[in-house]
């Protein structure tokens, strides 16, 4: 990535899409390349401009948020999207998860997490605002022992799997446990492997509903 983070923001009330735009520029590294208010030229100006990174409102006229990334997916663009919703509503978010989205804030608390969500989402980390996370957590947990599938896990991938579930990038698990990035995400593919976990974001998620039992 170069030094600076280029962003396009959509949202449809222009007045919430400056305040993002005056936290975002806070940070000297972030570029605002592009600004719309629907999802039709949201996915333009991403096409067009090939930003690093995309923050979404998730309810916007012709085409929502996820209907962009849905499209953005399609089509195999690697703009990272942040999420934006005013909606607590489970299914979207885990449609979102399922899609790739790793950035996901609701708006009311946008103000004080989005700078966060987008540093994070840039250098390849999830961001998930703490109100959104119960959605992983309510899902039935099993423990590792009563769930055949852990015991198929080394140590090492165990140790491994519960710094996902805590939202760790590559580069700090591997630090943290003094190895390789390379050996780290060797480690990630044999445990989707041995999980039957298929998708870019699934161990991710798999990470996060299992994270009491790991």
């Amino acid at each position: 990535m170069s030094q600076f983070i280029t962003i396009v923001i959509a949202d449809d009330h222009p007045i919430f899409r400056a305040g993002i735009r005056q936290v975002l520029e806070r940070d000297a590294r972030i570029r605002i390349v592009g600004e719309c208010e629907n999802g039709e030229d949201a996915l333009k100006l991403i096409f067009d401009l090939n930003p690093h990174l995309a923050v979404l409102d998730f309810q916007m006229p012709i085409m929502t948020g996820l209907d962009v990334v849905r499209r953005l997916e399609a089509t195999g663009n690697e703009t990272k999207v942040v999420l934006l919703t005013m909606l607590d509503d489970k299914k979207i978010f885990l449609e979102a998860m399922d899609l790739g989205v790793t950035g996901y804030v609701l708006k009311d608390s946008a103000v004080s997490e989005i700078l966060q969500a987008v540093k994070a989402v840039a250098d390849g980390r999830p961001f998930i605002s703490p109100f959104l996370s119960r959605f992983l957590l309510e899902k039935r947990s099993v423990s590792a022992e009563t769930l055949p599938v852990f015991k198929e896990l080394t140590p090492t991938e165990a140790r491994i799997l519960k710094l996902i579930g805590g939202l760790k990038s590559n580069q700090e698990i591997a630090e943290q446990l003094f190895i390789s990035r390379r050996t780290v995400e060797n480690h990630r593919v044999n445990m989707a492997k041995k999980l039957n976990l298929r998708g870019s974001h699934a161990l991710l998620k798999f990470a996060l509903e299992n994270k009491e039992a790991l």
